[in-house]
């Protein structure tokens, strides 16, 4: 059980993460490499809506990985 704690506790910025990109993916997307453009680039519609559905593909997938693993532990 006091993995499942750890484990949660340390998803915690994980999930601030994916749920920043999803909310802002503009400024997600430029994090860590804006220094490598002179200029802001312009994303399309469809980088937007592919860095969003990445970011709600995180977060289902990390949800299920909790639940399994919750499901498994002995009680």
């Amino acid at each position: 059980m006091a993995e499942f704690i750890i484990f949660v506790v340390l998803m915690i910025p994980v999930y601030l993460l994916l749920i920043w990109s999803y909310l802002d993916p503009k400024e997600s997307f430029l994090f860590g490499e804006r220094w490598m453009y002179k200029k802001e680039p312009e994303l399309t519609d469809q980088a937007i809506r592919i860095l969003k559905l990445q970011a709600l593909a995180g977060i289902a997938l990390l949800m299920v990985v909790k639940l399994i693993w919750f499901v498994n532990i002995p009680s």
